[in-house]
């Protein structure tokens, strides 16, 4: 008599089948993030261009449709010209200082240093600080009889100040020339450090047989640097400016603490942000606000692609 010969399982489904179970008990982790997701933030976004159609009440809803009226009246706007301006100038200054900064301080506190830890903490402590702490500190130090004029003028660079229009008693965030660049000096102080972690994090990555290769064939600090520690940093290149660039067009604290509502001295301080703020809660305008809402998206998700563009594709080098 024979031996029974057992039933032989197809191969491969059990693999399969554990795969799908895998797959399926991720999809429910996730489930609720992405919901909250879909409804706070593609919903608001929805949400908000319906009720830039209309000339809308915080406590009434819809009061009449006005159509493209309120992106008219936007786009004619002197003074949301004025907030663009100062925002887009601020990007274009404000992130390629941000992210040479923090890129020029990730390289020092990753390389081998006495006190390494020390550094790390004390480049990155003014990201953690609050903002509108250093913001009114920072209004006390560029004042009129502030530390900054009176350090310029116990170094002896009065003459040289003066030379160029800043009198010895010159308010640096009162002024219209002025104003708005000292925020920005100010933003790139304390948001380097944010962007030294995330290239720190890069530079870790980079598999160190590369600069002992680079070592042995001769090359400089400066070479390797350029050659090899910046192509491979794309990936991070990218994330950083990405971040960057968001966080600059929508500008909005310093702005207000130094400037107020309007902007002042004159709109100097007004971003973007700003007036968006003025739409709703100072002027009650919602349906025109979530139309300023909406040209701020347009204006984020169209830098974001233009990068995507400029650093998605294979270094050259």
């Amino acid at each position: 008599m024979s031996a029974a010969v057992p039933a032989v399982k197809p191969p491969g489904r059990s693999a399969r089948s554990e795969r799908r179970t895998e797959a399926l008990a991720g999809y429910a982790l996730i489930a609720i993030p992405i919901a909250l997701f879909m409804i706070l933030n593609l919903g608001a976004i929805v949400f908000a261009l319906f009720i830039s159609f209309w000339n809308w009440t915080l406590g009434g809803g819809g009061v009449e449709v006005v159509g493209v009226a309120n992106y008219q009246a936007i786009l004619n706007d002197r003074i949301f010209h004025k907030a663009v301006y100062n925002t887009i100038t601020y990007a274009l200054v404000v992130v390629p200082l941000e992210m040479a900064l923090g890129l020029s301080l990730a390289v020092v506190v990753n390389s081998k240093i006495r006190g390494q830890t020390f550094f790390r903490s004390a480049f990155y402590f003014p990201a953690i600080a609050s903002s509108a702490a250093i913001t009114v500190l920072f209004i006390f130090i560029m004042s009129p009889f502030g530390l900054f004029n009176g350090v310029r003028e116990a170094i002896g660079l009065n003459p040289i100040f003066e030379a160029l229009g800043f009198n010895e008693t010159f308010n640096w965030l009162g002024n219209q020339r002025t104003a708005w660049g000292s925020i920005m000096i100010l933003n790139v102080w304390t948001t380097s450090g944010t962007f030294m972690l995330f290239y720190l994090a890069s530079l870790q990555t980079i598999n160190t047989e590369v600069y002992e290769a680079a070592a042995l064939d001769g090359a400089s600090a400066w070479q390797t640097f350029r050659r090899i520690t910046f192509p491979l940093l794309r990936p991070g290149h990218y994330f950083v400016a990405t971040v960057a660039v968001i966080g600059a067009l929508q500008v909005f604290d310093q702005s207000y603490i130094v400037g107020g509502s309007n902007g002042n001295p004159n709109y100097s301080t007004m971003s973007i942000v700003l007036y968006l703020y003025n739409a709703v809660f100072i002027q009650s305008r919602y349906g025109y606000a979530a139309a300023v809402g909406i040209i701020l998206f347009l204006l984020i998700f169209g830098a974001t692609l233009l990068q995507r563009r400029f650093f998605g594709s294979a270094p050259s080098w």
